[in-house]
């Protein structure tokens, strides 16, 4: 795994270097925003994950995180943000954050998440090999999705700008139509099992996600109050 990490706190960055070289992997650090984000913008596609203070010197994290994914949708993103920041980390991950850990965080916490977060990105290359590019290998009344090119579609309208997370939730909706699906089975899927976060980022994502559906066309994906969430497109057929 090469990891680009922009985090100010030097002492943070050393622990941080012997786990990830126990680990072999191969790391970059930079302690200040704008050269981080530089270092990212020069090779995007270089990096297998980044992870991202949300305090920087010269560009804070949200900005940073913003700019990433105006040039790639693709690379996962783990904000690191204060532990009683709620706002923060929703902030983070409409900017589009995969994830997020709270400081201060165990490295073996860190290290989980950004092995669920790689494992699910391989998966998504792996399936795509054996898939044509041209086909929409899931479609319900109103969506269709290329899981391939992991363009999504309602009627020929595009679900534009969507983060990783913000897609496979809604592959995972329109593959079971009908289906509720509690935050904790969506954790499970979408992010890792055991889960280390708070559940509130699954309405973060789907949030977001629904706003992005209603720029083309109305709601396909609902609250079941008390439940969780499903996708009901049948009455547009």
């Amino acid at each position: 795994m090469n990891i680009l990490m922009i985090e100010d706190n030097e002492s943070v960055c050393e622990m941080m270097a012997m786990f990830f070289e126990k680990e072999q992997f191969s790391a970059t650090f930079h302690h200040d925003g704008a050269q981080g984000y530089q270092a990212y913008k020069d090779n995007p596609t270089i990096w297998d994950i980044v992870i991202l203070d949300l305090n920087l010197p010269s560009m804070d994290g949200m900005q940073i995180c913003r700019k990433m994914r105006e040039i790639s949708k693709e690379t996962p993103i783990i904000m690191l943000t204060a532990q009683d920041s709620e706002s923060d980390q929703v902030i983070g991950l409409e900017m589009g954050a995969d994830d997020y850990v709270t400081k201060p965080f165990s490295p073996l916490t860190l290290l989980a998440r950004m092995k669920a977060l790689h494992r699910r990105a391989h998966i998504v290359v792996n399936e795509s090999e054996n898939q044509d590019q041209d086909q929409f290998n899931i479609q319900t009344d109103t969506v269709k999705i290329n899981t391939v090119t992991r363009e999504a579609f309602y009627h020929d309208q595009e679900i534009a700008n969507l983060t990783p997370k913000e897609f496979d939730l809604l592959v995972m909706f329109a593959k079971n139509p009908k289906r509720v699906f509690s935050r904790e089975q969506l954790l499970k899927s979408i992010w890792e099992d055991p889960f280390f976060g708070d559940e509130r980022t699954v309405d973060a994502h789907i949030k977001k996600l629904r706003q992005k559906i209603e720029l083309v066309g109305p709601q396909v994906i609902h609250t079941v109050w008390g439940v969780g969430y499903k996708f009901e497109d049948s009455g547009e057929a």
